[in-house]
């Protein structure tokens, strides 16, 4: 458990310039290459502007643990596309259709990790899906036995593609997953929330 922590939902505006914080976060989390980060920052920036942009923040003691965003996925966008046309190159055009018509794309969903494993990311997860519109939830998350992927997975995701890499990533494996909204067990809140778990918008 972790007291005094909360969720906190940031306009994009906020977000944007909070980007430098999270930026630590993603870094504890993912740890990339430090010359990735400046990227990493612009595409942020960048998803803060498209259509349907949610962020979430869990906090403790006025500090970042943790962040998820996502936003609605159309043709025409990167991640969208790239994945759309993976899947039909794959004779896979009806889940295309299933999962990717009206999607929300999850971007991004990082814990710290000294605040993993506490049900902080799952709380932000259901916390973000929480009430959208669109009929799927759909993200990439990296391949093998990872705790995100299980998270994922208890959250009612599926695989959709598997050892699938990005261009200009071909050394680094994701999987694709997407789930039906709302998520599994989710009753429209995060399940089995604990007594640190609050909500501030």
């Amino acid at each position: 458990m972790v007291p005094d922590t909360e969720l906190r939902e940031l306009a994009p505006a906020a977000f944007a310039h909070a980007v430098p914080a999270l930026l630590g976060v993603y870094e504890a989390a993912m740890r990339p290459p430090s010359e990735q980060l400046p990227g990493r920052a612009s595409v942020m920036n960048g998803h803060a502007h498209y259509p349907g942009f949610r962020s979430v923040v869990a906090v403790h003691g006025e500090r970042p643990v943790g962040f998820a965003y996502g936003f609605h996925g159309y043709d025409g966008q990167w991640w969208h596309d790239v994945v759309t046309d993976a899947l039909r190159a794959r004779g896979r055009t009806r889940l295309a259709r299933r999962y990717l018509s009206d999607p929300l794309e999850i971007a991004e969903v990082h814990v710290h990790p000294d605040t993993q494993n506490q049900g902080v990311g799952r709380a932000m997860l259901h916390a973000l899906c929480e009430g959208r519109t669109e009929r799927t939830a759909v993200l990439s998350t990296r391949e093998g036995p990872t705790a995100a992927r299980h998270l994922y997975r208890s959250c009612g995701f599926t695989e959709l593609l598997e050892e699938f890499s990005f261009p200009g990533s071909p050394d680094q494996p994701f999987s694709i997953m997407a789930a039906r909204l709302p998520l599994r067990n989710s009753g429209g809140r995060p399940p089995g929330r604990s007594p640190w778990w609050r909500w501030t918008g």
